[in-house]
């Protein structure tokens, strides 16, 4: 009888050690030295490529357009930033590419391309740049530019073309076959879905190569697989039990590259295990909501961005550490700067105003004595 009571309680033992050893893993923060920005961001760019080149293929020249603009506008607002400012030239590390293209890459290729332009100056300048800078930055500046200018502009980016006929403009997409199927008068073969014959956005289409780039950056340990299986998986969960089309629920829309790309943002997101699994499950649920049950069609981008204000929480709660808003500091400073640099300009553009005003008066004057 002792002999299986001490049977038993080293069973107990090593259950309360392994429980013990999972948790520790899973809450751990990961230390492991980040690759360079510059290495980081060429791998993101050779993963978003081809479904960038196959968007380019199937909505034509207008989508080239919108995508070179995105990149071009990141990029010269980037380096205007920094000669402005007098800070180190930034340009190199290729960030500001990413974000153009990927912002591109979630629009329609009928959006204007002032409207690109302007996202894309928007993503760089206020969100990245003002709100923390690069490896600073509390929110993603796609999803943050994107969901603003769907609220402010909502018919521009929500005009689709069909794929080889860019003259037929298609208002419906996969995405409202799933969840509105009595509304719209469409039909969509899964294969079609997969692999991008579909009206859409320029980079959203190709379900095959956005995986394909997925793996890649996976392969190559830039983003962890937990974030989009978790925010996929609870998507798909969620129509399945909402009794919905799951395929096209997963297929249709922004998921796939949302779940890929904006997601796991390398510097937006949780660094334990724990942490990623209940980011990818909140934006997962989320998401679902806003598709559901809200006219919006669809709620990556909401979906990321309400986990990327929540992930400080959740790092804080996870690994136990007491609540500081040191992370805020370097955004306070960025819009210090700009604040007293807007002041600067201001007066030396009234004083300019002003001398021009005294000057015309003077010369109204002069022709007054003159006819007098």
């Amino acid at each position: 009888m002792p002999e299986k009571e001490k049977i038993l309680k080293e069973k107990k033992l090593n259950f309360k050690e392994i429980f013990t050893t999972f948790y520790k893993k899973i809450t751990a923060v990961d230390e492991r030295e980040k690759p360079p920005v510059k290495e980081v961001m060429l791998d993101i760019i050779i993963a978003l490529l081809p479904a960038a080149i196959f968007g380019c293929v199937v909505f034509g020249w207008m989508a080239a357009a919108v995508l070179a603009v995105g990149v071009l506008s990141a990029v010269l607002a980037e380096f205007l930033w920094n000669i402005i400012f007098k800070k180190p030239q930034t340009v190199l590390d290729l960030s500001a590419v990413v974000t153009g293209l990927l912002f591109g890459m979630v629009l329609p290729s009928t959006a204007p391309l002032w409207l690109v332009a302007l996202g894309s100056i928007f993503a760089v300048v206020v969100i990245k740049l003002l709100l923390g800078g690069t490896k600073c930055n509390f929110l993603n500046p796609v999803a943050a530019t994107r969901f603003l200018l769907l609220a402010v502009f909502p018919t521009m980016l929500t005009k689709f073309v069909l794929p080889f006929n860019v003259d037929t403009v298609a208002s419906a997409t996969s995405l409202d076959l799933a969840y509105r199927p009595d509304a719209v008068n469409i039909t969509l073969t899964l294969k079609d879905a997969f692999f991008g014959i579909k009206a859409g956005c320029i980079g959203e289409v190709s379900i095959f190569l956005l995986i394909i780039g997925g793996l890649y950056l996976i392969i190559r340990r830039i983003v962890s697989p937990i974030i989009p299986i978790c925010f996929v998986g609870t998507v798909a969960l969620a129509s399945l039990i909402a009794g919905q089309n799951v395929a096209l629920a997963v297929l249709g829309g922004g998921l796939v590259i949302g779940a890929l790309f904006v997601a796991t943002d390398y510097f937006t997101t949780p660094t334990t295990p724990l942490g990623k699994v209940i980011f990818g499950v909140g934006c997962g649920v989320i998401t679902f909501i806003i598709r559901s049950f809200t006219p919006w069609a669809e709620g990556v981008a909401v979906a990321v961005l309400v986990m990327n204000l929540l992930s400080p929480i959740f790092h804080r709660l996870i690994t136990g550490q007491k609540f500081n808003f040191s992370w805020l500091k370097p955004v306070f400073e960025k819009l210090k700067t700009f604040w007293q640099w807007i002041v600067k300009k201001s007066g030396a553009l009234w004083q300019w105003l002003k001398n021009k005003f005294s000057l015309l008066i003077a010369r109204i004057r002069t022709k007054k004595e003159k006819k007098n």
